[in-house]
């Protein structure tokens, strides 16, 4: 691999891309474990593609916040990198695909020269903060949440505690009670309160925690109805310390906060994360609530001489796309983006257009879209007139026309069928056969290539997720449907019920038949959940079940959307949640490597950063000890224990009370210089019998082998 070196202003950042190169170059050598590597890469931002040889790379936007000059970066990076097209997400993150890894660092140092970032945007790691896109401008918001969620994104980047969790961990703010970035399915989750004490407003937040969706949706429980603003950064890590001592570490589809939750009750968690406070960096941790400068456009153009000629369509986009800000003659206005997908080209041209009417501060949206800020009431005609001639100022945002999808099999291993073909084809029903609904903010379809949720078909009215069946001797790609999902507020939710399955080119048939039954059977104040209660799940499933039929297909039905070949399932492993690492000599060589980082944090005085690597290493030490028990443990505190049990008591090693009593001192001493020191130099001990205790082991095992060579 050729060599790449960057100067950036942050030492932090360029050791990460220096590092990440020489793990690179580590890897292709052989001489890192192929797990190991993917572990590092993921908390990297770097995930494998369905298609060998390339990866996607995940670009880290807190609150989906990026400025012109961003854009232009990330556009250019696109073209140089990728293939020239730049992928909205969910998260309000943007995806790049079919990257080579050799190019990764050189293209994040060149993200880096405007502040952008790939840490932890993939892997077990805390992932993007997430926020309403309307945060700041909000005719509803208590105030502006926009510091807050920054604040949070900046304090937990490249934090120790928060880069091998079981798990991924995701957080969300909403700017008012409609809850538009849906914290109820988050891990843990912000909505913005007010309350007056002595006649001074005092800010705050309502907690929502425990919430996810995937194969097994759960709503978050409310940890707290008012929190003050100071506490929410200590809090939240408290909580993530917890998640990594007590969360489930081997089987991922049971390593999420919620099943924590499920498993200890909402008491036991906060009880624990009390127990957290000497170990946290700070117990309070103000929070500078003013918004950050943004640049206006400046102009001196009269817009009034602008004159619209198809007027139906303005009117309909002003209707849809366009609202009116709480700061009095500006507007905030939406941008459909199908699918989430939008050329390099296009980009560059609507960042020229936002100069000249918007603010310098264009928000990615939770439904894969844009939002521009700041435009003058009598600019709109105009703007307009330029963003429909680029083909973005299509009407319907947020409504049934308005799909929300993951790649799915275009690019993703987990992806079973195609996600993007049926939203593009259900897109085109509606606009055509069932115009009106552009208006209709009620109903909302989102789509997955698989049950994984990426798409967040677990919290629509309507939901899709890729699936397939079987008809004989032959597979058919299917979807399943899932109804009656949606937020309700304040941090409740509902999540969508399963109800049919069906095969994928029914789609439009499938969509048409709701749609029209909806139609003519809904009050007319009636919305769509209120509609599948009243009706209840099995009307819906007899109403579908002639769709779902396989003894009618015919020969399309064995081809998925966009293809032209007969289906078959070509599912990966998918790269999500990270891996996990069981080999003795890595685990001992990655404690040692925590060792180190211990000492550099100590030099540094950043002593709860050098704290908590001496932890670690604790951990991965005993965890390599136990695997030559073949003792197993599916959390840290098992481990804890484990170690305890199988090494101390049975006189192996010798500590003065317990393994336990040493390693969670982290929770029992403040984080200071003398603590981390004598920390550290009990670490170091134990590593230096550690690895004793292991080589004495070796031999024994050699000489075991020579003696009974039939054995190996």
């Amino acid at each position: 691999m050729q060599s790449f070196r960057t100067e950036l202003e942050n030492p932090l950042v360029e050791k990460d891309i220096v590092e990440l190169e020489k793990k690179i170059s580590a890897f292709r050598t052989g001489s890192l474990n192929e797990d190991k590597f993917r572990s590092l890469r993921l908390a990297r931002g770097i995930y494998g593609q369905r298609q060998q040889g390339v990866q996607m790379i995940r670009i880290k936007l807190p609150f989906g916040k990026v400025t012109g000059r961003q854009l232009l970066r990330l556009a250019d990076i696109s073209d140089e990198y990728s293939n020239g097209n730049l992928h909205l997400t969910t998260r309000q993150d943007i995806q790049v695909h079919y990257v080579s890894l050799d190019k990764t660092p050189e293209l994040w140092a060149r993200l880096e020269e405007d502040d952008i970032t790939l840490r932890e945007a993939c892997g077990n790691t805390v992932r993007n903060v997430t926020a309403s896109a309307a945060a700041g401008i909000d005719p509803k918001e208590p105030f502006d949440v926009s510091p807050y969620a920054d604040a949070v994104f900046r304090y937990f980047l490249r934090k120790p505690f928060g880069q091998e969790l079981g798990r991924k961990f995701k957080i969300a703010f909403s700017s008012s009670d409609e809850d538009s970035a849906f914290t109820f399915i988050h891990d843990l989750g912000f909505i913005p309160k007010v309350n007056i004490v002595k006649g001074e407003m005092i800010r705050g937040f309502k907690v929502l925690i425990g919430g996810g969706l995937g194969a097994q949706p759960l709503l978050a429980q409310t940890a707290f109805e008012f929190l003050r603003e100071d506490k929410i950064i200590p809090f939240t890590e408290a909580i993530i310390r917890v998640f990594d001592r007590y969360g489930e570490r081997n089987s991922r589809h049971k390593a999420r906060l919620k099943y924590l939750l499920a498993k200890t009750g909402l008491p036991e968690l906060l009880r624990l994360a009390e127990e957290e406070e000497k170990a946290l960096y700070q117990v309070s941790f103000p929070i500078d609530s003013t918004p950050a400068a943004v640049k206006r456009a400046e102009t001196n153009t009269v817009f009034t001489t602008f004159k619209i000629k198809n007027t139906a369509a303005y009117h309909a986009w002003l209707q849809t796309n366009v609202f009116e800000q709480k700061q009095q003659g500006y507007f905030g206005v939406y941008i459909k983006v199908s699918l989430g997908n939008i050329r390099s080209e296009k980009t560059r041209e609507l960042v020229l257009i936002a100069g000249r009417y918007a603010a310098d501060d264009i928000r990615i949206t939770v439904n894969q879209g844009f939002l521009l800020k700041y435009v003058k009431k009598e600019a709109l005609p105009s703007l307009f007139r330029e963003l429909d001639a680029i083909g973005l100022a299509v009407p319907g945002f947020n409504s049934v026309a308005d799909i929300t999808s993951c790649p799915g099999t275009d690019t993703c291993n987990l992806g079973i069928s195609s996600s993007t073909g049926i939203a593009a084809e259900l897109e085109k029903v509606i606009h055509e056969e069932y115009p009106d609904l552009i208006y209709n903010n009620d109903i909302k379809i989102k789509i997955s290539g698989c049950m994984n949720s990426c798409g967040q078909h677990g919290l629509a009215q309507i939901g899709l997720h890729g699936s397939s069946s079987k008809a004989g001797a032959n597979v058919v790609p299917a979807l399943q449907l899932l109804l009656g999902g949606g937020p309700l507020g304040n941090g409740l939710g509902r999540t969508a019920d399963k109800i049919i399955k069906f095969p994928s080119k029914r789609g439009p048939a499938v969509l048409r038949l709701l749609l029209d039954d909806f139609s003519r059977h809904a009050l007319t104040s009636q919305g769509f959940n209120d509609y599948y209660d009243f009706r209840g799940k099995d009307y819906f499933y007899q109403l579908l079940k002639p769709l779902a039929d396989n003894s009618t297909l015919v020969s399309e039905d064995f081809m998925d959307w966009g293809q032209q070949n007969k289906f078959k399932t070509e599912i990966g492993v998918g790269e999500c949640a990270g891996v996990m690492i069981d080999l003795v000599s890595t685990l001992l060589l990655e404690s040692r490597e925590k060792f180190t980082l211990a000492k550099e944090a100590l030099e540094s005085a950043a002593y709860p950063d050098a704290v908590y690597h001496v932890y670690a290493s604790f951990i991965h030490a005993a965890k390599a000890l136990l695997l030559t028990r073949d003792v197993h443990c599916n959390t840290q505190i098992g481990i804890i224990t484990d170690f305890d049990k199988h090494f101390v008591e049975s006189g192996l090693f010798d500590f003065p009370q317990t393994f336990k009593a040493v390693v969670l001192q982290i929770n029992q001493e403040q984080a200071g210089r003398e603590f981390a020191e004598i920390y550290c130099a009990q670490l170091e001990v134990f590593l230096k019998d550690a690895e004793l205790f292991r080589s004495r082991q070796d031999k024994e095992n050699e000489t075991h082998f020579k003696q009974n060579p039939k054995e190996d």
